[in-house]
């Protein structure tokens, strides 16, 4: 595993989670992004372009393996969806959810740390 090519995709991966998040639910937070579907589907471009990437560093981190970085890329984006979920929309975290962040997190350290 090339440690260098983790760290990029796993950045990658968070600032297009995040960009994702926002892209999807800020109708819920401004009337303008509610009155401008298509406006945020275009400003959705650069996020693609990022999972793109991404995905190219996650391939070269796992040694050709796509499996991992896709787990690992699913996994980011719940976790990320979670945090701004209760912290932007005052959503709050069940039980339920609690665990599926927890296995989130799980499928992470198994995708990094197993062989």
């Amino acid at each position: 595993m090339n440690l260098k090519y983790l760290f990029y995709t796993c950045i990658l991966f968070l600032f297009g989670q995040i960009g994702v998040w926002f892209q999807l639910n800020s109708q819920f937070i401004w009337d303008w992004a509610k009155k401008n579907p298509l406006l945020l589907t275009i400003l959705g471009l650069p996020f693609t372009y990022l999972f793109i990437l991404a995905t190219s560093f996650g391939q070269k981190a796992f040694d050709g393996l796509l499996w991992p970085q896709r787990f690992l890329g699913f996994s980011i984006g719940i976790i990320i969806y979670g945090i701004l979920t209760y912290f932007i929309l005052d959503e709050g975290i069940s039980t339920k959810t609690l665990v599926s962040l927890t296995l989130a997190f799980l499928i992470i350290l198994v995708q990094v740390l197993m062989k």
